[in-house]
């Protein structure tokens, strides 16, 4: 029976668990201050939960090891630190908070790694994912529409993003986002030339021609009924904002962009002078602070924003904060709670993990050899700092409050599992990206295979840049090369 084991020559991934080290420290860290904060001891569980997560992070990096030897060396370790920290979040939170659970959120981290190192087992070559176009397309369509099934999707706080299976709720949204951007890849690497070189030139847009527009307006009328039949602008934005954005990564033309946020404007629009739902969560984004809104619909965003303005600039030290008076702290509003505890100062420091995560699943996007390849690397990170920025950008009121979960750090399971899911992918690319090529590189000349030459009485000699080979050594087996077999030998050069 065959053992798995390491490539020949492939790295030993050091720097991996080094920084894994590193992570697994500030996060333990992170709890052991929360317990000594509040109670003067260490919490309950820390063991357990540091121990949990040390084998998880460690378990994933052997998989990537075994299966994934040239993958990126620090995606990793930077989101094994953001699930350390939410879990030193969650924990202080554990007994303060309605429904914060860090046991909960540590089950869901570990079924999120896992599935994570199934992906890497199971897809081999990113490349497979490409005959699964349009299943993606319809699995994506079906996985939106779900929650609008009467019995089955349940409105839980203005949105209606979640359907319940018995006691478990799950939002398929999360999971419709993959499944989009592997669609849009296959879609677009197949018609990138068309969407790029065909139509007229309107203004100085090259505009495409109407029959190629059918995709767009595709997800265009799911994103509006995203927007319209489950209430969240969030999902809606992240969708379409997903595929204008490979459009643009696919065709490098500007007129997409302009299409698509004129597209996005006009139904935004549309929608609010219809629905008062829509209405709603535009005037909590522009009067938060209204005294007829600010014990009512406003009044999470409003207790978010004084919570970060508590913290200030360094914060009040992890379990010197209130997270108690934010609703769903543990959640949708995580954010504001670790600015209470940690400052501007350690919400920076987040956004530059999240940052070199999108900026590395962007540079194997580059570095990949097969256009599929490097749209779906380019889509995944995008979609990623787009949830990040509508996330972040609800919660400081640079956009309306939506309805989306910031990645890897707020306590559920749906979120934590699609966006593991997420990371494995890109490791799985960037492993192509970075696997050496037997192919030569762009603008080198391969070098020609070496050739034996010479007669019985010169000897032979090797001609190709190798060494020379005396007649009477392997090739010629103690018997020399015979002028026929000198013949053959060079005609097989000009092959």
């Amino acid at each position: 029976m065959s053992m798995l084991r390491p490539e020949e020559g492939a790295p030993a991934r050091v720097a991996e668990a080094v920084l894994l080290v590193v992570a697994l420290a500030l996060g333990m860290g992170g709890m052991w201050m929360v317990g000594y904060s509040l109670d003067d001891a260490l919490p309950e569980g820390f063991w357990t939960y540091s121990i949990v997560l040390a084998a998880l992070a460690f378990t994933t990096h052997i998989v990537l090891r075994l299966r994934a030897p040239y993958a990126d060396q620090v995606i990793l370790p930077a989101v094994v630190l953001l699930n350390c920290l939410s879990m030193a979040t969650i924990l202080r939170q554990t007994g303060v908070v309605r429904d914060a659970d860090a046991s909960r959120h540590l089950m869901w981290s570990a079924l999120g790694m896992a599935v994570a190192c199934v992906v890497l087992f199971v897809i081999r070559d990113h490349r497979s994912l490409r005959k699964l176009t349009y299943t993606a397309m319809v699995v994506g369509i079906v996985l939106v529409i779900l929650p609008l099934i009467p019995g089955l999707g349940r409105e839980v706080n203005g949105a209606r993003i979640w359907i319940y299976i018995g006691s478990s709720s799950v939002q398929p949204a999360e999971f419709a986002k993959i499944a989009f951007a592997v669609f849009f890849a296959g879609y677009l690497v197949a018609n990138r030339d068309t969407l790029a070189l065909a139509g007229r030139k309107v203004l100085g847009l090259q505009l495409p021609r109407l029959r190629d527009l059918g995709p767009i307006l595709i997800v265009w009328a799911v994103s509006l009924a995203v927007l319209i039949g489950e209430k969240d602008l969030g999902t809606s934005l992240l969708f379409f904002g997903l595929f204008v954005g490979m459009l643009y990564l696919a065709t490098d033309r500007v007129g997409w962009i302009v299409i698509g946020l004129i597209m996005f404007a006009g139904g935004a629009v549309v929608a609010w002078s219809i629905f008062s739902h829509v209405q709603l969560r535009v005037n909590i984004w522009l009067d938060a602070f209204n005294p007829e809104l600010v014990e009512g619909p406003s009044f999470q965003l409003v207790q978010g924003l004084f919570a970060m303005a508590y913290g200030g600039m360094f914060g009040a030290g992890w379990g010197g904060g209130y997270p108690s008076f934010v609703p769903f702290a543990y959640s949708d509003f995580i954010y504001a709670a670790i600015g209470e505890e940690l400052g501007l100062t350690g919400l920076l420091a987040i956004l530059l993990v999240y940052l070199v995560i999108v900026q590395r699943g962007l540079r194997h996007a580059i570095g990949v050899r097969d256009g599929f390849g490097k749209l779906l690397a380019g889509g995944l990170a995008f979609v990623m700092a787009l949830q990040l920025f509508v996330v972040v950008g609800g919660i400081t009121r640079i956009i309306p409050l939506t309805g989306l979960t910031l990645p890897f750090m707020a306590q559920g399971g749906s979120s934590l599992v699609a966006n593991w899911i997420v990371i494995a992918l890109m490791l799985r690319i960037s492993d192509a990206a970075r696997r050496p090529s037997p192919l030569p590189t762009r603008g080198a000349l391969a070098e020609p295979a070496p050739a034996v030459v010479g007669g019985p009485t010169s000897g032979a000699i090797e001609v190709g840049g190798g060494r020379p080979v005396q007649a009477g050594t392997e090739a010629g087996a103690g018997r020399g090369v015979t002028p026929d077999d000198a013949t053959q030998i060079v005609r097989g050069v000009d092959r």
